[in-house]
């Protein structure tokens, strides 16, 4: 579900929620709302915090993006499973991770494992040239650059980790998307596995 940008936080942990209402913003212990409608005559900032309040606009989008939120949701795990059925029949090659998820799936992305042998710089180049933008979900995060440093423990080595993050690569999927734009990119996907050998 988008709003643009900003987003919302759900936590039954009263502790929590206090915290994080203070760190969204500036870390004050009460809002100009708060004032405005009389509940508060002051404030004061007891923490560092953020700007992270959700704006009147982007709150109206979001309430009535949650309208379609589970119909969008359904459509997702729709094309997961036509990408799945359609990957294990024609590019058994490429592994579908979380397929066998037991749980109720939100189907946010579409990771796909591509052979160890392939170059993915490539094949997202490939695609890209017939109008397939993909991404990749997650890089390692051990690998960011603000977690080097001179530390022993920051320097870990996480094999397995490293090398799914090299084979990951995050294919299209959004709610309007049909069965045959499915189809298209799992085929461009086969071609560009052919061309990159």
């Amino acid at each position: 579900m988008t709003t643009g940008e900003g987003g919302m936080v759900v936590t039954n942990n009263d502790e929590l929620a206090d915290r994080l209402r203070l760190l969204r913003s500036h870390g004050m212990t009460t809002l100009t709302w708060d004032r405005y409608q009389g509940r508060a005559t002051d404030y004061d900032v007891v923490t560092l915090g953020y700007n992270y309040r959700l704006d009147e606009i982007r709150s109206a989008i979001g309430l009535v993006q949650l309208n379609k939120l589970e119909k969008n949701n359904e459509q997702r795990r729709n094309l997961t499973r036509h990408y799945h059925s359609m990957l294990k029949k024609t590019l058994p090659q490429v592994e579908t991770p979380f397929e066998n998820y037991r749980g109720k799936t939100s189907a946010h992305l579409l990771p796909v494992l591509l052979p160890q042998d392939v170059d993915r710089r490539q094949i997202i180049e490939f695609l890209k040239s017939r109008g397939i933008q993909t991404s990749i979900h997650y890089p390692p995060v051990h690998r960011f650059s603000i977690y080097q440093s001179d530390s022993p423990q920051n320097n870990l080595a996480l094999p397995i980790t490293e090398e799914v993050g090299q084979r990951e690569l995050t294919l299209p999927l959004y709610p309007a998307m049909t069965n045959e734009k499915v189809a298209r990119v799992v085929d461009a996907l086969g071609e560009a596995l052919e061309f990159c050998k």
